[in-house]
């Protein structure tokens, strides 16, 4: 399977970038955001952003063409047709899957018509995956992800013009900035105490060498797109 350091260049392969209007929800850190704007100064993002920790760090570090919004894909506080494209990058799965249906009809209403919805998914599957799902596992809400994607696209509100399948390297300096980065989001609590520390610590450690911890994300990219 192809190794892909930028997600960005597999975007970009897909739909034009160029003076787009862009919202990305559920946008974290907004990284590929960000860069895509380095790309691209002429487009404008939106990034939408439940977790408030996060939403207030991402307003004290602006930058020009980028705006940040609270809120959830399910409830996308914009009107209709307001946005070409929309990003979903490893977002989709932590949407309640009881609001997954109505969060995908919330950006078919702000896309305009012809707009696209690019979906990035982790795939269940890899020796990181193995590690991760000791403490969280997201089997179930990844499947209900694609599930959703599917009955989205049996509505006949959308259509999908590209799959992509990949895999991207991540890269852990020790199991202290696993723990900080993987274990303890500032989104969600895991709940982990002394025994669940120990016993994750004990099926990462043999992944570590002299550069730290390296695997590699299996992803799947699906892009759907408005008719119109």
């Amino acid at each position: 399977m192809t190794l892909i350091d930028d997600e960005l260049d597999v975007l970009a392969a897909l739909v034009p970038l160029s003076g787009r209007d862009i919202i990305e929800l559920g946008c974290g850190a907004a990284k590929l955001a960000r860069t895509l704007l380095e790309r691209h100064p002429d487009s404008r993002v939106t990034g939408l952003e439940v977790d408030e920790r996060q939403h207030a760090k991402n307003i004290a570090a602006p930058q020009e063409g980028l705006r940040f919004v609270a809120g959830g894909a399910e409830a996308i506080p914009f009107p209709a047709a307001s946005f070409d494209l929309a990003l979903m990058l490893k977002s989709l799965h932590h949407v309640p899957v009881p609001m997954m249906a109505q969060a995908l009809g919330e950006v078919a209403r702000v896309l305009r018509p012809g707009g696209h919805l690019y979906v990035s998914e982790p795939v269940y599957d890899g020796a990181l995956n193995q590690i991760v799902r000791l403490y969280n596992d997201e089997g179930v809400v990844r499947a209900a992800a694609q599930g959703a994607l599917d009955a989205a696209l049996r509505t006949g509100a959308w259509a999908q013009v590209a799959e992509r399948r990949f895999e991207m390297p991540v890269r852990f300096r020790d199991f202290a900035d696993f723990e900080q980065r993987m274990m303890r989001p500032t989104f969600a609590d895991h709940r982990i105490d002394d025994a669940k520390l120990a016993s994750v610590r004990a099926v990462f450690d043999p992944h570590v060498g002299p550069e730290g911890a390296c695997f590699t994300r299996p992803m799947h990219v699906r892009l759907l797109r408005r008719p119109g």
